[in-house]
């Protein structure tokens, strides 16, 4: 009797061993944001993570790692590129370094709101800078449509004008569409990482920032600058982009179910930032934050030369003209 239960419960034991090896995903793929958990924006990631899984039967399991925890961005799409089974959010003017246009997407006031946007990520035109980046870069986009909200000022001053500008020390991303936006709205970019600015700002290191309102809240900026001046200067849109040699390794129907969910989860993201926007705006007010709406055809203006600075001149057209339908 003893034997026979002994038996049992090895067999019972390495039936469970065996169903949990079952269980275990065939792929995984670890997904990087600077992005903090309480961002609009994750609620799409989450969502992303979910509907996976559900669509593969478990077989695809995705993971996020918030707050950078994996590395910079640009870090992140080196692994990537390199056949790691990685994938980051990230902006466009990250990947201009591997297909040039892709950088037209952080150039300023070139549309206004999410929708206007998505129309342009959604685009023919668009999918050709994604088989181009796979073939050039070995990057693969998932999809365009993680929208984070328009970017605006974060000083310690009021700033009604380019002029105002003048001498402020501004953190921006290193892209150079990023670079020369900043420098045409008057300030001097100083590129540094997202997670490095709270401590820049707070040892006067820097003397201001640009971002959109979930971040600048997410990152508790408003603890280190008194005023955000709404200029919206650059739409932020971002995309989720991983592993071209990675992607291609997997099933047809993983691969179809990954750009498909990203862009489902990616309106899910957007549209939960853009429902989220005043309350954030109202948090922070409470914080003693002045926000202050001004004119912004001066920042326009400024910017305009952009555009023909980096070769975007024909590019803005044709993109506002999508954006625009």
């Amino acid at each position: 009797m003893r034997h026979w239960l002994t038996r049992t419960i090895l067999a019972t034991a390495a039936a469970v061993s065996f169903g949990g090896m079952a269980m275990a995903a065939d792929y995984t793929l670890s997904v990087n944001t600077a992005l903090t958990t309480d961002d609009p924006l994750y609620k799409g990631l989450e969502a992303f993570r979910e509907n996976v899984a559900e669509r593969t039967g478990g077989a695809l399991e995705v993971k996020l790692f918030p707050s950078s925890q994996l590395g910079k961005d640009e870090d992140v799409l080196e692994q990537a590129k390199a056949g790691a089974p990685v994938a980051v959010v990230v902006d466009g003017g990250r990947l201009a370094v591997y297909v040039e246009e892709l950088g037209v997407l952080g150039a300023p006031f070139l549309a206004s709101g999410y929708d206007g946007m998505r129309k342009v990520v959604t685009s023919p035109l668009f999918e050709e800078w994604v088989t181009k980046l796979h073939d050039t870069g070995g990057l693969q986009i998932l999809s365009f449509n993680w929208w984070q909200g328009e970017r605006h000022l974060l000083t310690n001053k009021p700033i009604e004008k380019p002029a105002d500008l003048n001498g402020i020390r501004m953190r921006t991303p290193g892209a150079p569409v990023w670079m020369e936006t900043i420098r045409a709205m008057g300030a001097t970019p100083t590129p540094m990482g997202w997670t490095e600015v709270y401590s820049a700002l707070q040892q006067k290191v820097i003397d201001g920032a640009e971002a959109q309102d979930p971040a600048t809240y997410g990152a508790k900026l408003y603890e280190v600058i008194s005023n955000i001046t709404k200029t919206g200067h650059i739409n932020l849109i971002t995309g989720l982009v991983t592993s071209g040699q990675w992607f291609d390794s997997l099933p047809e129907e993983y691969r179809t179910a990954l750009r498909e969910e990203a862009l489902k989860a990616g309106d899910i993201a957007s549209y939960g930032t853009r429902d989220a926007l005043a309350e954030i705006e109202k948090k922070m007010e409470a914080e003693g934050v002045t926000i202050s709406e001004i004119d912004v055809t001066p920042f326009r203006e400024a910017t305009a030369p952009v555009y023909d600075k980096l070769g975007y001149g024909d590019l803005r057209d044709k993109l506002r003209a999508i954006a625009a339908q």
